[in-house]
């Protein structure tokens, strides 16, 4: 077994490469993501436990609105918190086929595909001047990809937020074991 950085592992066997990608191992901001996630929770409790107390119309729509926008963000949070506790990305091409798993807690759908129609993985370049790029790469969201593959036409995204020098070794890693 072969360790790139400090999450991700690379295994191969006779026709076997298992790649797994952990989303971070940095414990002090996971702990930050779950203070902030505990404290937003608990705003979004206050606001909706004080609005029975509200008369006036004009201040009930705010606070639905402000519940909407709240919701959504929990939502979002939650969602990153989960994934950078106990998420992980698997890859492995075996028998002829490549998967693909976003994992949490040992569940996940797994997208399975002949090796004959899918195209050499490429990598995502970032831009710097990006916002979104920049955004997507934070530690705070779930998301930013640097990887990708076809597969009859769908494209298939993964390995995120890796930095370039992972990226490209992943990358090394799998086209040597895809046909051209």
């Amino acid at each position: 077994m072969k360790i790139i950085g400090e999450r991700i592992s690379v295994l191969k066997k006779d026709n076997l490469l298992s790649i797994v990608i952990l989303p971070t191992t940095d414990k002090k901001k996971l702990a930050l993501l779950f203070l902030w996630l505990m404290a937003w929770t608990v705003c979004g409790i206050i606001v909706l436990a004080n609005y029975p107390r509200l008369t006036d119309q004009s201040s009930k729509l705010f606070v639905i609105v402000y519940l909407s926008f709240w919701l959504y963000f929990e939502y979002s949070i939650t969602k990153a918190f989960i994934w950078k506790k106990f998420g992980r990305e698997k890859l492995w091409i075996q028998d002829g086929q490549i998967h693909y798993q976003r994992e949490v807690n040992k569940r996940g759908k797994v997208m399975s595909a002949n090796l004959d129609l899918v195209s050499k993985l490429s990598l995502i370049d970032l831009s710097r001047t990006s916002l979104a790029d920049t955004i997507n790469q934070s530690f705070w969201v779930k998301g930013g990809e640097r990887l990708q593959f076809t597969v009859q036409g769908k494209v298939y995204r993964c390995g995120m937020q890796l930095s370039d020098e992972e990226a490209r070794t992943v990358l090394r890693e799998m086209n040597s074991f895809i046909p051209d």
